[in-house]
């Protein structure tokens, strides 16, 4: 996948290529990794940021802190606006979001995959250190985008709860009117002593999120 800026993908000139031949088949990881114009670096950020904030590939519009520190800026303002997204090592809390920032159900669960082929590549831990010095950006832009991820995810729970409570405290209201005005009433088995029927927790149990924080170790505020 390539950077594109106004429709175009960038000159020579502007992106010279660090390998012979049509691509970067048969390069190493150290001369993919020392290579000045690898797009690889900081994907993430360019690929969320306003490239025309920094003159897109024109290096020698400002340094580079001002550069870094404006894309980054960038990304996190555009990740923040965005009405849903989701990380891959949180498939479940990706799903309820999407539910319910989306009111859609899926017909499956989604699956939680830890193992990777990426994850299974050994790296030494001097290579390890140099890929996440080239990517110090991308590393800052996850941290944010899993903190605020779990920020939405806290709130949103917390809201559904209140909603649940809602709705039980409008049906024994209900309940009492009727046993005041002397009238039969009815219950669906589905809530007794159990969770409200129609928009509740519809998970049977909480089995799929134990508790609130079980992926932070803080409470954190509201998004």
């Amino acid at each position: 996948m390539e950077d594109r800026r106004d429709g175009r993908s960038p000159t020579q000139d502007e992106l010279p290529t660090c390998y012979s031949g049509d691509d970067w088949s048969g390069v190493t990881l150290t001369e993919f990794m020392n290579c000045p114009s690898n797009l690889a670096n900081n994907r993430q950020v360019r690929m969320l940021a306003d490239l025309s904030l920094v003159g897109c590939y024109n290096l020698s519009s400002m340094n580079e802190s001002q550069r870094n520190h404006i894309l980054l800026s960038s990304a996190m303002s555009n990740l923040k606006n965005m009405a849903f997204y989701g990380l891959t090592e949180f498939q479940r809390k990706t799903q309820y979001l999407f539910e319910r920032t989306f009111s859609l159900r899926f017909i499956s669960a989604f699956t939680q995959i830890n193992s990777t082929r990426a994850a299974n590549v050994d790296l030494s831990e001097p290579v390890r250190r140099r890929i996440e010095e080239l990517n110090f950006l991308d590393v800052q832009l996850y941290e944010y985008a899993k903190d605020l991820f779990l920020q939405r995810f806290q709130f949103t729970r917390q809201r559904e709860h209140q909603e649940v409570r809602l709705k039980r405290r409008e049906e024994r209201r209900w309940l009492r009117e009727q046993r005041g005005q002397g009238r039969p009433w009815h219950r669906g088995s589905g809530n007794r002593g159990g969770r409200a029927g129609g928009g509740g927790l519809e998970r049977g149990t909480d089995g799929d999120f134990p508790t609130t924080t079980e992926d932070y170790t803080s409470q954190v505020a509201r998004w």
